[in-house]
């Protein structure tokens, strides 16, 4: 499935450059075009949020916060689809992200499966 749309491009924020790499390799095998980001402040300097399909982002970065990132996008009514990656949600903040609008939160390790499914439903909305 070729995707030709800008709005179809997959932002990955994450601060750890191993995790950055893996999920970049998994969409590229999927054909879905994506952008990287070390840090909340770097997607948000990008000003590339009005060409973002899907934001796939980590909980707990050094800065901002994936939780305050989707805060933010939301103040400034940027309605992107986010799914969150965490090695350390609890069913707490996993209520708080999903009530905030993420689309998924995914504790890792997870299936790669399920997030490509995950972005795909994102994606379509």
């Amino acid at each position: 499935m070729a995707v030709q749309d800008k709005r179809m491009l997959i932002a990955i924020v994450d601060d750890d450059g191993s995790v950055r790499d893996a999920l970049q390799g998994l969409m590229h095998e999927a054909d879905l075009p994506t952008c990287v980001f070390e840090c909340a402040e770097a997607f948000l300097e990008s000003g590339k949020q009005h060409e973002i399909g899907c934001l796939i982002a980590d909980i707990r970065m050094p800065g901002i916060s994936g939780l305050e990132l989707q805060a933010r996008l939301n103040a400034d009514h940027r309605r992107i689809p986010i799914i969150f990656i965490t090695a350390h949600g609890d069913e707490a903040m996993r209520l708080r992200a999903l009530r905030a609008g993420a689309v998924e939160f995914l504790a890792k390790p997870f299936d790669d499966q399920a997030l490509l499914d995950s972005v795909r439903a994102a994606l379509s909305r």
